[in-house]
């Protein structure tokens, strides 16, 4: 029971450290811009819903699918860093993204797919961190980290369905500015994870 406990706990932590529901919240209001509600819980509900699944596909198939395609960690992070560092750029020019509208007059909640639930949402890490809790694990393992995922989850649909009142108490032009800033941070989350995969691909040690 204590082994139990200790191995929810290490995973707990694990996913709350990399999908943060807390600091991705502003980068869900960067992203979103000034979508009405409704479209903006649909997006949140979009983007963690498909996280959610694509790291519970990763935990039982995500093995074989890359040795199937012949991918690796290193390509999925430096690929996962350019999509970020795009978006991210975009952003910090004052642009809307064009992930946001593809040609459509209406608000497109494409958004939701890439960049949010993959790969701000079910990242590298996020995947990687759950593939590593259940390998040579039993099903309890398997299930506890699927649970807990699914916690994590929820909290960041929370998080994220809250960002109109988070504009309501700090102001729009706060939330410009935090948008620019956003940008910034995730031009160098980019940055990192290609000069991690790059690492990774050459096995550097710096």
């Amino acid at each position: 029971m204590t082994d139990i406990l200790t191995f929810s706990i290490t995973v707990f932590t694990g996913f709350f450290a990399i999908m943060n529901p807390i600091a991705n919240t502003p980068i869900f209001i960067g992203l979103v811009g000034d979508m009405d509600k409704a479209t903006k819980k649909k997006i949140a509900r979009t983007a963690t819903l498909t996280a959610f699944f694509i790291v519970v596909f990763s935990v039982f198939l995500g093995k074989y699918i890359f040795e199937l395609f012949g991918m690796t960690i290193p390509a999925f992070k430096i690929a996962g860093g350019i999509l970020i560092f795009y978006v991210g750029f975009e952003m910090l020019m004052s642009k809307k993204s064009s992930l946001h509208t593809q040609g459509k007059t209406e608000p497109d909640s494409g958004v939701a797919i890439s960049p949010l639930a993959i790969p701000i949402l079910a990242g590298p890490g996020t995947i990687i961190t759950a593939m590593n809790n259940v390998t040579g694990g039993s099903y309890i393992h398997i299930a506890i980290v699927i649970a807990i995922f699914a916690l994590i989850v929820y909290l960041t649909y929370l998080a994220f369905s809250s960002s109109d009142l988070i504009i309501k108490k700090i102001g729009n032009n706060i939330i410009t500015v935090f948008g620019k800033l956003m940008g910034l941070i995730l031009t160098i989350m980019g940055v990192g994870m290609v000069i991690e995969g790059i690492k990774l691909a050459f096995v550097l040690i710096f």
